[in-house]
């Protein structure tokens, strides 16, 4: 039997030849690296997948600032016409139970994600305290629920007098925090946006003391709460549906203890039929993408750009209403609104600058040591080439 191995061997290296052992041993070294590029492959799907760095790189490269913010802008404006048809023509005057449904829905729906493995991965635990995770799930709770609740008792005019006071209120907050500083230009900026929305607005103020109670209170929850979803996103890996995995158990907590101190009787005893469910239902949904899209717009750009967008809102439907319904808001508030859209233009352009010097800086610069190392490491090898050659 070994002499027939043997023997068979020698034919059949007779037959192939050198040439087809070569032919052979390449296809499996092809098979080989071919096996080799597909773990490398895996690997690396693995990581962007089912890591939280991962997570973070796909919610970086497919919703950039721009993607973010136009996401969020144009959810906010469908979320403030259905609230206002909730509210207004249904009649449900509940604010803290709207709010409590819009997180109930969020949480359930997150858990549909979780359960098909669509929820991207959290950090590990030893990165982020579980008290920050609490800080911000409690925060969140009356930011949303006391904005709510002024838009209630508020005109639309002063609930966007106290917006105002929440830009500098992230300033401060943020330098204390953290000590960050912007430059004067922003300020000027800033100050700009601010002026022309209070000028645009100025016409609808009317007060109400429980309701300026309300909004001074909204104020520095609203603040802290942009600041925190800013800072755990870009500082610990977090992505926007895995935090907010996390934060609305304890949402739902504080707003369920909010309930009874802000919200009138009788909420069971309102008329839950199909047309009002659906609408209610409707504004729950859009809480969920305002939520998701906020924190992707917060995890995208800052706090302070974030409430930017909100006030560019407010002018685009003011003098959006003008150019297109034939409304007159009058020449103060559209004057006030061209001003501050003035202003946001401004504050992106510095915003994009900066960027742009930022991203130039991390650029690395060639130096001629390394050409003139390369080259010298080039002669010594064809030296070497030429040595062997001669031998």
């Amino acid at each position: 039997m070994q002499i027939s191995s043997v023997g068979g061997m020698g034919l059949l290296d007779s037959l192939l030849g050198a040439e087809g052992r070569k032919s052979f041993k390449r296809k499996d070294s092809d098979a080989g690296e071919a096996g080799k590029a597909l773990e490398e492959l895996r690997g690396s799907l693995y990581n962007e997948l089912r890591t939280s760095e991962g997570a973070k790189r796909q919610q970086q490269r497919f919703c950039g600032p721009v993607v973010a913010m136009t996401f969020n802008f144009f959810v906010a404006v469908g979320i403030i016409l259905t609230n206002k048809l909730v509210m207004g023509r249904v009649g449900f005057n509940f604010p803290i139970f709207l709010t409590l449904l819009h997180y109930t829905v969020s949480w359930l729906l997150l858990a549909i994600f979780r359960t098909l493995s669509w929820l991207p991965v959290s950090p590990p635990a030893k990165t982020t305290p579980s008290s920050s995770i609490f800080l911000l799930g409690a925060i969140m709770a009356f930011a949303s629920g006391l904005a709510n609740t002024s838009l209630k008792y508020n005109s639309v005019g002063f609930y966007q007098m106290a917006k105002i006071a929440v830009t500098p209120t992230i300033v401060l907050a943020e330098f204390v925090l953290f000590r960050k500083t912007i430059s004067f230009k922003k300020v000027l900026a800033l100050g700009a946006v601010s002026a022309g929305v209070a000028v645009a607005t100025v016409t609808d103020l009317q007060f109400n003391a429980f309701g300026a109670c309300i909004a001074l209170a909204w104020i520095v929850p609203s603040a802290i709460n942009k600041i925190l979803w800013s800072n755990l996103q870009q500082q610990a890996n977090w992505t926007a549906l895995a935090l907010m995995w996390k934060t609305t158990p304890v949402t739902i907590f504080f707003l369920l203890a909010l309930m009874p101190w802000l919200d009138p009787p009788g909420v069971l005893l309102f008329k839950w039929d199909r047309n009002n469910s659906c609408a209610i239902l409707s504004s729950a949904l859009l809480g969920f993408l305002l939520q998701w899209s906020g924190a992707l717009a917060l995890g995208a750009t800052s706090a302070t750009s974030h409430v930017v967008l909100g006030q560019f809102k407010t002018c685009v439907i003011l003098v959006g209403g003008y150019v297109l319904l034939d409304s007159d808001p009058g020449l103060v508030s559209l004057s006030g609104a061209v001003f501050a859209l003035a202003g946001m233009s401004v504050y992106t352009s510095l915003n994009l600058k900066e960027s742009k010097d930022g991203s130039n800086k991390q650029i690395p610069i060639q130096t001629p040591v390394s050409k003139t190392k390369t080259s010298e490491n080039s002669s010594e090898d064809s030296t070497v080439i030429k040595t062997t050659n001669d031998v």
